[in-house]
């Protein structure tokens, strides 16, 4: 805690906004990530590997470690893990055993502040994605396996006034839009009339915010993105209750 102008400040969010003082993923970040998506070879990127370090890793290391009291005034729930390996940043190296692509890196950053008991992406969390012309912060669950899915479309079929809030509450709906993969026809044992059919045939329940190279390059990013993450919190805990987990 501290104290400013006569008034105690405990806040995370309060006391980050008094020391924000450096830059993290700036113009240098994105410009190595274009010329790697030009030079995805193993080559390139070992004369490069400095490079990636000095503005793409180290910054997102910083950044993990800078935004982990951020996320605890969020929800403890949560981690920002900055371990270069393992932790909240993705590994740069893909897995390219079962794909065409034999691409051996991939040419964004993603970051994720999963859930304490989450094994893997798949698990509810907060969601950095850097890439050229595609910046975005999520929140959500990606890629559910079919027990999880399950236990998410019964809950909104249990508590549909629950679902509408966290989805159209003014908060969520001022900074994001849902979004992922969605089924054709309505799935099996469902109601195709359902009024919430739309939210059934979800795959992914995600919600994204858009955001410019700009803004995560700002010495306050981690302010800015701790409040995105503010907004979706009640759409995380709804789909942390549903699948039984803490919030």
């Amino acid at each position: 805690m501290a104290l400013t102008k006569g008034r105690l400040i405990n806040s995370a969010f309060e006391r980050a906004s008094l020391m924000v003082n450096s830059r993290y993923f700036g113009a240098e970040t994105f410009a190595f990530l274009k010329e790697l998506a030009e030079n995805n070879n193993r080559q390139w990127f070992q004369q490069n590997k400095k490079r990636y370090e000095a503005h793409v890793e180290d910054p997102a290391i910083r950044f993990i470690t800078d935004f982990e009291a951020l996320l605890r005034e969020i929800s403890r729930q949560f981690r920002a893990d900055p371990r270069p390996i393992g932790g909240s940043l993705f590994r740069i190296y893909r897995d390219v055993r079962f794909s065409k692509d034999k691409s051996p890196y991939k040419t964004n950053v993603g970051i994720q502040f999963r859930h304490n008991l989450g094994k893997d992406v798949h698990a509810p969390g907060y969601y950095l994605h850097l890439e050229p012309r595609n910046v975005f912060a999520a929140v959500g669950i990606w890629h559910p396996d079919s027990a999880t899915l399950g236990k998410i479309r019964e809950a909104i079929i249990e508590d549909p006034s629950g679902w509408k809030r966290a989805v159209n509450g003014k908060r969520f709906r001022s900074r994001f839009i849902l979004s992922g993969s969605s089924l054709r026809r309505a799935p099996k044992g469902y109601d195709p009339l359902h009024p919430l059919i739309g939210d059934l045939k979800r795959k992914d329940f995600i919600g994204i915010a858009t955001l410019s190279q700009n803004a995560v390059g700002k010495p306050e990013f981690p302010l800015d993105f701790g409040q995105i993450c503010k907004a979706g919190a009640s759409f995380v805990k709804v789909l942390c209750k549903a699948i039984g987990l803490p919030f």
